[in-house]
């Protein structure tokens, strides 16, 4: 049986549902979840496959997108970090009148690095479907240590990190599989370039996931979106820098819900 995982919290007028990344689940937001939950009602989500949501295979973005949004609100703002930040941006493109806002975390309209476009190398994630085949659980492990390499906080940010995969049933090794499909295949520069939704972009100066050149690459090529980025974060800075984050989504939220 398909369950998809949904715990609602606080009684804000606006409405913010926060997708998680690859191979994690919703408990990676608890570290700013009750800061959230003073100003919004919250939603957290865990992706199609991921954490208590069971019963799902591989999947699409598309297909993931629909599983989502069947479960929302009618009007939200919503925030995907690294893989959830596809996700949310799928939901906007497919479905704006659903979408009051769009924020995407550490993530990248393209993660896979091609000519002049700065991302993961293709091999590497390539070495992790085949990895994944051999030893999955050291492979997410892996993983999320390269989220938090470089920062001051890092072995506890990586130590939070695996807290939160290992306190939950480990995700199939389909779903891992399917999940870095998305990211090597997805490319959604263009059709993002045509968003009329309010639109911010949150990053970390050290993320090795998501190199800070492609800033203003889509500074460029999204100029109606918002950039911020973190400048001693990687690539979860909700974890290592919470009041930043939190900071920088609060200016962004605030002008969104006045904006007639």
């Amino acid at each position: 049986m398909k369950t998809l995982w949904w715990q609602t919290v606080g009684t804000g007028n606006c409405h913010l549902v926060l997708l998680h990344g690859w191979g994690l689940n919703a408990e990676v937001w608890r570290c700013v979840s009750e800061e959230l939950a003073s100003q919004f009602t919250l939603h957290l989500v865990d992706l199609p496959g991921y954490g208590r949501s069971h019963g799902f295979g591989a999947m699409s973005c598309d297909e993931m997108a629909e599983h989502v949004l069947n479960a929302a609100p009618q009007k939200a703002i919503w925030l995907g970090w690294s893989l959830g930040g596809l996700v949310a941006s799928q939901i906007a493109l497919a479905h704006p009148e659903r979408v009051q806002g769009l924020v995407t975390v550490a993530s990248s309209p393209c993660f896979g690095a091609q000519d002049a476009w700065p991302g993961i190398k293709p091999e590497v994630l390539a070495g992790f479907q085949q990895q994944l085949s051999e030893d999955f659980q050291r492979t997410v492990e892996r993983f999320l240590a390269l989220q938090t390499m470089g920062t001051e906080t890092a072995r506890q940010d990586a130590r939070t990190l695996k807290k939160t995969v290992l306190a939950l049933p480990m995700p199939e090794g389909e779903v891992l599989n399917g999940g870095l499909e998305i990211l090597k295949t997805t490319d959604l520069r263009e059709p993002l370039a045509s968003l009329t939704i309010p639109h911010l972009r949150i990053y970390g100066y050290l993320d090795g996931l998501v190199p800070r050149k492609v800033v203003p690459l889509l500074d460029a090529l999204w100029p109606e979106s918002e950039s911020r980025v973190i400048a001693k974060a990687a690539h979860a800075p909700f974890i290592s820098h919470p009041a930043e984050f939190c900071s920088a989504l609060l200016d962004f939220t605030g002008e969104v819900s006045t904006t007639p």
